[in-house]
């Protein structure tokens, strides 16, 4: 399954990045299929190519959600950002705080 992705590029400390189609499960340093352009998030500026990434994505290419958010921040895919955050493990308060269906039982 094809993917576009971002392959990261750039020194230590100075990341840049490359938009790219490549296999979903291959190495993010690996071959890519072909350059869609690039990013640099120090200086927040880049070039995409639209019309070759409508065309993966009509092809059937998925975009990641780091690349989803950017595709929607440019304007070039519609739709609503995905959150790439973790989600927090802590349960919400309700659950916390309802008591338990049974009493312990007390040592003997």
């Amino acid at each position: 399954m094809l993917a576009i992705k971002l392959k990261r590029t750039g020194k230590k400390h100075q990341a840049s990045f490359r938009i790219v189609v490549g296999e979903k499960r291959a190495k993010f340093r690996g071959r890519a299929t072909e350059d869609l352009g690039w990013l640099d998030p120090k200086s927040k500026k880049n070039d995409l190519k639209k019309d070759r990434i409508l065309y993966w994505i009509k092809v059937g290419a998925k975009p990641t959600a780091t690349v989803h958010n950017l595709l929607v921040k440019e304007g070039i895919v519609k739709g609503t950002k995905i959150a790439v955050h973790k989600k927090s493990k802590k349960q919400p308060e309700a659950a916390q705080a309802a008591p338990a269906t049974e009493p312990a039982a007390p040592a003997a």
